[in-house]
């Protein structure tokens, strides 16, 4: 089953597995405001759907993702990171081919489980560029403190072995299975005990910790679906037409 998202992003629903793909191979899928967007949306539709687990992955055959789009950069790259934009307690497993760089890496360093291409390469070059959004410093609670330092700080090249033996990743299979060989972890997961699978991810990502980009990401997710409500919309109309408030809690 398709499920509209949007251009750039599709969401495919089949035996509780959903298969989210990011559809720009033409910019090698960098991440601009409609990706991000859509990504957000896909994570908050999975939340709601019947299906029980998501493989993310992207087209084309030269790279995951390159990153944030110079040209045209996403307003909140935190959006559509899975469990920062948007809650989920199902489980993500990223199908990652070729680059994988920037922004691109923090979406795949918060997914629960990571399937690499063997042609796949990790970058975090932003101490080089001068900026950062401060959400790759998680990396710290995923993978060994100083491994971590060194990706964050010195913007080199993981290739795939490399990322295998950090932690970075699970598995490494030939370019071209990835996405198979992430779905078939899905059904596995598609066919447990919900309860359990749910239980687990709640209480992980209860127990590991958060940066301080990471925590103000989620609070502001918060107060931005607070200002955009029903209620909040009410409230400025009851203002503006000096009368009392009717609020509903949406």
């Amino acid at each position: 089953m398709h499920v509209s998202i949007n251009d750039l992003v599709t969401y495919e629903s089949s035996d509780h597995i959903a298969t989210i793909t990011i559809n720009r191979p033409e910019r090698m899928n960098a991440l601009n405001e409609e990706i991000i967007v859509g990504l957000q949306r896909a994570w908050q539709h999975l939340q709601q759907s019947e299906d029980r687990v998501a493989v993310l992955h992207a087209a084309g055959d030269r790279a995951f993702s390159v990153g944030a789009d110079v040209k045209s950069p996403p307003q909140e790259m935190w959006q559509g990171v899975p469990s920062i934009g948007a809650t989920t307690n199902k489980p993500v497993i990223a199908a990652v081919h070729g680059w994988c760089i920037g922004g691109a890496y923090v979406i795949v360093q918060m997914c629960d489980m990571v399937v690499a291409a063997d042609n796949t390469k990790f970058k975090y070059p932003e101490a080089q560029l001068g900026f950062t959004g401060g959400l790759i410093s998680s990396a710290v609670a995923r993978i060994p403190h100083k491994i971590a330092m060194e990706f964050m700080l010195l913007g080199e090249d993981f290739d795939a072995e490399r990322a295998l033996h950090a932690g970075m990743v699970n598995k490494i299979v030939p370019a071209g299975e990835e996405l198979a060989a992430a779905t078939a972890w899905a059904k596995i997961l598609a066919n447990s005990a919900p309860l359990v699978v749910d239980t687990i991810k709640r209480f992980a990502m209860e127990t590991l910790n958060k940066s301080p980009a990471e925590a103000g990401a989620i609070a502001r997710d918060q107060l931005l679906a607070v200002r955009s409500s029903e209620d909040g919309a009410e409230g400025r109309r009851a203002f503006a037409e000096k009368r009392t408030p009717e609020f509903r809690g949406r």
